[in-house]
């Protein structure tokens, strides 16, 4: 009997671990700007946001607990009138990636989304339907977890993120009679709508690839041959010259370096003497405003 038992806990464990959902989403909700507003909504909003990130089926991929998707979601509500489900605020949205053979999460996308507003009561269910749009709130979440999902398969395989940057271009679609900020071309050149438009743009191709190059490539195999893993780092930024010439200061661009430019100052900084001058080249001419950082490599 007690063999049984212990078969029948395997088996459960098994299954329970065969239907993780993808994300691994840490989210807070902080509202140090209102005074006077019952902080239980603000706790209400973060534990239902957490849920739908972390319980909503995303792909119709198998992922064990250990392969899910590290990501942080921080929303700073700076607006919530008194007896009102307006919420204004921004939205800050972090993932990282495992590397192979090490305990270190290399930063893929850290970006601030400032157009954030959406209606919520403390009692609503979060519910997503992807061939309409429905509340801006789901679709700002379902938004930002297609891209999470896109750009990490992205760095495991080339251009590997399609299907998931389409649903998330199809979120933008649904949005464009919504009333709220973010979702239309005409409104900025560094939006939701521009993000995912750039992405599948074939003319930001490099970008993509580099994006594999650098973390399959190149920091994966960085625990065993450090010199040969940076030597492909060192050719992958040099391929997003490509993208400069054509589209100097594109936001595809600027969000790559906001990520990465300090782990690249690090991976550099024990390079080789000419590798440092080559690389630290590169890096002035494509991505200017960090150039005082990247100095720190040639030092």
């Amino acid at each position: 009997m007690r063999k049984i038992f212990i078969f029948l806990i395997i088996v459960f464990l098994q299954i329970n671990n065969s239907s993780s959902q993808e994300l691994n989403c840490r989210v807070q909700v902080v509202s140090a700007q209102m005074q006077g507003s019952d902080k239980r909504i603000f706790d209400a909003l973060q534990k239902v946001i957490y849920e739908f990130m972390n319980n909503y089926k995303w792909t119709n991929n198998v992922y064990s607990n250990n392969e899910r998707i590290e990501c942080n979601i921080y929303i700073n509500i700076k607006d919530h009138p008194v007896s009102s489900d307006v919420f204004k605020g921004t939205m800050q949205i972090q993932l990282s990636r495992p590397i192979f053979n090490t305990s270190y999460n290399s930063v893929l996308f850290n970006y601030i989304d400032n157009n954030i507003e959406f209606r919520y009561t403390e009692t609503q269910e979060l519910e997503f339907n992807e061939t309409s749009y429905t509340s801006n709130l789901t679709s700002l979440l379902a938004y930002y977890s297609y891209i999470i999902i896109g750009l990490d398969y992205d760095s495991f395989s080339l251009e590997g993120g399609n299907s998931f940057y389409e649903k998330a271009e199809k979120i933008v679609n649904n949005a464009q009679n919504s009333p709220y900020k973010g979702w239309k071309a005409f409104e900025d050149r560094k939006n939701r709508y521009w993000l995912v438009e750039n992405i599948l743009n074939d003319t930001y191709s490099p970008i993509r690839e580099c994006i594999y190059n650098y973390h399959r490539l190149g920091l994966d195999i960085m625990s065993e041959k450090v010199n040969d893993g940076r030597a492909v780092i060192t050719e992958s930024l040099e391929s997003l010259r490509k993208v400069h010439q054509k589209k100097p200061g594109s936001f595809l661009m600027q969000l790559f370096f906001d990520a990465k430019h300090d782990e690249i100052v690090n991976i550099f900084s024990e390079s080789f003497p000419d590798e440092k001058t080559r690389v630290y080249n590169v890096l002035k001419e494509v991505d200017p405003a960090n150039v005082s950082k990247y100095q720190k490599i040639i030092r």
